[in-house]
């Protein structure tokens, strides 16, 4: 799935996990996971930040997430150093996920309560 964004409600999830070894507060905590990446989460507001890295791989990335309304728009750099974005919108039920990820490749999902195109 080319859909890097979503990584922040994944991590979301994740930290909730009985997967994860989460230590902090609700506004700024650290993870990691069973395949050793590492996370660094911070919550400012309307905004949160998404530092990674996996020591034994020697990659990271990031992510940036603000949110205004029904609107979240999602900024980073992927592992192979790319930077990619994106936006997910919520009207009336329809969910609209669109950006363009590491590679340069744009895409576009819609949601709605019957399924996704």
């Amino acid at each position: 799935m080319k859909k890097y964004f979503v990584m922040a409600a994944a991590l979301a999830a994740f930290s909730m996990s009985a997967q994860a070894a989460c230590y902090g507060s609700g506004s700024s905590y650290n993870c990691m996971d069973n395949s050793g990446n590492s996370y660094n989460v911070n919550r400012y507001g309307n905004t949160t930040t998404v530092y990674g890295s996996n020591p034994s791989t020697g990659s990271t990335w990031t992510q940036n997430s603000s949110t205004y309304g029904n609107t979240t728009y999602n900024y980073g750099t992927a592992s192979n150093g790319n930077s990619w974005s994106g936006t997910t919108s919520t009207y009336g039920g329809v969910t609209t996920n669109q950006g363009v990820d590491s590679r340069g490749n744009f895409y576009s999902k819609t949601c709605t309560v019957y399924g996704c195109n």
